[in-house]
């Protein structure tokens, strides 16, 4: 393991030039204090965990110090923001302080949110405040144990820096981690610039950085782009499958990685509604739960775009039509999964479908249903579900077909149980839990925080002394509305 001083820095991103981002150096935040650290992020940069209880280690995440290897450059790109496309956005809050290359030989992006102003603020400050950072946070690594791919959060740093939204709030910092920053946005801002020399060596560096593999490839970027729609198209699968809301599924908050990026107003879904929306700045619901498949198909199409001048159009649209087949298979296999279920059939999709349209309009806790479906034998676990029902014939014509699959395939309960329990959360990142955390670390006691991060780590494995995080929410819980204001 390695100390603070060990960081091997190597800025690959920084090389490209000031065409593609702009030196900037982070302004500190006053008088920081460390609010939580996640040790399984320390320990993708190899660091030794006893490094973050050095005073160094909230001077380095606070903007105080810098390493002399570091090159903190803010980026940027362009997007479509709610269907509109902004033609300059960038790192507005954030610097990616520099690319550090851990012992397996990964490069890990150190990206620093709430960093200040850069030339991309537009008419913000540059800050990000607690309870913005806490929940960025929280999300990373949560959904990270979920299995469901992410950038990830290394800490989050507090202050007493005064920072006014809709309030006045103190300004923090997160440190987000991840093995590129570079966004759908980045391909169009130069795409539509017409600055295809530089469009080319951004394609190119993508290809070599984190797309090897294609270069080998007869059509390299053909490669790429149908893995960039395959890895979208599992990683919505694993949103729509465990209920998680996005909020903001703007093309510059969409990773050339396939990775959830870019935590705002998300929420996880307490009571199962396909018509969910979780931004309360998003009027017309268009990141809403069930538009998240057809946007991402959309921001798929808008990247396709930008590589017209390499690949023909007709190969573009044959490739982006992969998409909602490749989308189907993924969601259908993690839905099987949730449901205790390990043979395809042909009736899935009829199954899972009817069992979503019951739960709609039911107020069934969609996390809580999965997981109790697996607590017992399956005609007991039925019976104590039924009642959380409305439409009770229905729901007891449902139970006859799932109960009829349980049988043919015929597997123990107790295999069924610790194969469903494996796959179905016991505690999920619900938005009433994250925000009784933030007010008690905006009092000054960070501990509910540590502990929520603790028992998200483990989601899966019933955890003593923790029955509250496993429990519904009250009314007010459902309720709460989220902004982008961070």
């Amino acid at each position: 393991m390695k100390t603070l001083e060990e960081l091997e820095f190597d800025n690959r991103f920084a090389r490209l030039g000031d065409d593609f981002s702009t030196p900037v150096q982070p302004k500190p935040i006053d008088n920081p204090r460390l609010v939580v650290v996640s040790d399984e992020a320390m320990a993708l940069l190899d660091l030794n965990r006893a490094e973050a209880e050095k005073t160094v280690f909230t001077e380095l995440f606070s903007g105080h110090k810098l390493w002399d290897t570091a090159e903190p450059r803010a980026m940027v790109y362009s997007g479509h923001q709610f269907g509109s496309y902004n033609p300059r956005l960038g790192d507005g809050r954030g610097l990616l302080l520099g690319e550090v290359v851990n012992d397996a030989g990964e490069h890990w992006d150190l990206h620093l949110k709430g960093a200040g102003m850069t030339p991309y603020s537009r008419m913000g400050d540059g800050r990000a405040v607690l309870r913005s950072s806490i929940r960025e946070f929280l999300a990373s690594e949560a959904l990270h144990a979920l299995g469901i791919p992410t950038s990830r959060a290394l800490c989050v740093t507090g202050s007493t820096t005064q920072v006014v939204r809709e309030r006045l709030e103190t300004g923090a910092m997160v440190l987000r981690l991840a093995q590129s920053h570079i966004r759908f946005g980045h391909f169009e801002y130069f795409y539509y610039t017409q600055r295809h020399d530089l469009l080319d060596i951004l394609g190119q560096h993508v290809l070599e950085w984190h797309y090897p593999h294609c270069l080998g490839q007869p059509e390299p970027y053909v490669a790429f782009f149908r893995e960039v729609v395959e890895r979208n198209a599992e990683l919505i699968a694993y949103w729509q499958a465990y209920g998680f809301c996005h909020g903001v599924m703007n093309t510059d908050n969409m990773s050339i990685l396939g990775i959830t990026f870019d935590f705002g107003p998300y929420a996880f879904l307490d009571d199962f509604d396909a018509n969910f929306i979780c931004n309360h700045s998003d009027y017309s619901g268009r990141y809403s739960y069930s538009n998240q498949v057809p946007i991402a198909h959309w921001n798929l199409a808008a990247l396709a775009q930008t590589l017209t001048p390499k690949i023909p159009t007709e190969t573009l649209k044959a490739t982006l039509d992969l998409f909602l087949p490749l989308y189907q298979t993924h969601y259908q296999a993690l839905m099987r999964r949730r449901l205790g279920l390990v043979t395809e059939q042909a009736d899935d999709a009829t199954l899972i479908e009817r069992l979503l349209g019951l739960m709609q309009g039911s107020s069934v806790d969609y996390t809580l249903f999965f997981r109790r479906l697996g607590e017992e034998a399956p005609v007991q676990a039925l019976e104590a579900l039924r009642n959380d029902f409305i439409d009770l014939s229905g729901f007891d014509a449902w139970s006859k077909l799932y109960l009829a699959r349980v049988e043919k395939e015929g597997s123990d309960q107790s295999a069924r149980r610790s194969r469903m329990h494996g796959v179905n959360p016991l505690y999920i990142l619900r938005n009433y839990l994250a925000q009784q955390a933030i007010e008690q670390a905006e009092a000054g006691n960070y501990e509910e925080v540590r502990l929520l991060h603790k028992v998200l780590t483990r989601p899966f494995e019933s955890q003593a002394g923790c029955d509250r995080f496993a429990q519904r929410p009250p009314d007010w819980g459902k309720h709460l509305e989220i902004s982008c204001s961070s």
